[in-house]
C-alpha cells in the first residue's frame, strides 16, 4: 500500500473504485508530467447520497462532506492513470462546481470540503490553486462535482 493510501486509511477513508463514466469520456488523462481528471460527482457505491440544490435541498454542511467524497473520488481516477498515488507531487488546481439555490453564495466553503481533503491526505502537496463556482444544475442532480489536476514524478 502507498503511503498516500496509508493515510487515506489513517482518516478512516477507503480508495474508492473509478467512478464509471456517465458519458463519452475517461475519468482522467494524463498529460506530460500532469494528470487532468474529468468532473468527479460524490458517487457512493454507484449512487448519488443526496441531489438537488445547495442552500434549498442540500445544506452547506453536507454539500462539504460531498465535495471531500468528489476529491476521494478523482484521486481514484488519478490512480487508475498513474498506478501508484505516491507519484503525486503537487495537486496544481482544483476546479468545483456547486449547484446552487438562487440566493445561495457559500461555494468556496463547500469546495473547501474538497481542498481540506487533499490537504489532508497530501500535506504541502495538496496545497492548489483553486476555482469554486456556481451552477444552477449539475449532471443527474448532483449537489457538487469536483476536478482535480495534478503534477506527477516519472
Amino acid at each position: 500500500m502507498s503511503a498516500v493510501e496509508s493515510r487515506i486509511a489513517e482518516l478512516g477513508l477507503k480508495l474508492p473504485e473509478v467512478v464509471p463514466p456517465l458519458a463519452t469520456y475517461q475519468p482522467a488523462v494524463r498529460s506530460g508530467n500532469y494528470v487532468f481528471t474529468s468532473g468527479q460527482l460524490p458517487m457512493v457505491d454507484g449512487a448519488l447520497p443526496a441531489t438537488g440544490k445547495v442552500g434549498a435541498d442540500v445544506t452547506p454542511e453536507a454539500a462539504k462532506e460531498l465535495a471531500a467524497t468528489c476529491a476521494l473520488n478523482a484521486l481514484a481516477a488519478v490512480k487508475s492513470v498513474i498506478g501508484d498515488l505516491d507519484r503525486i507531487q503537487r495537486v496544481v488546481k482544483v476546479v468545483g462546481f456547486v449547484a446552487s439555490a438562487p440566493d445561495f453564495t457559500g461555494q468556496p466553503g463547500v469546495v473547501n470540503g474538497a481542498s481540506e481533503l487533499l490537504g489532508e491526505i497530501l500535506g504541502d502537496q495538496g496545497v492548489h490553486a483553486r476555482s469554486a463556482v456556481g451552477v444552477a444544475v449539475l449532471p443527474v442532480d448532483a449537489p457538487v462535482e469536483v476536478e482535480i489536476q495534478v503534477e506527477i514524478a516519472e
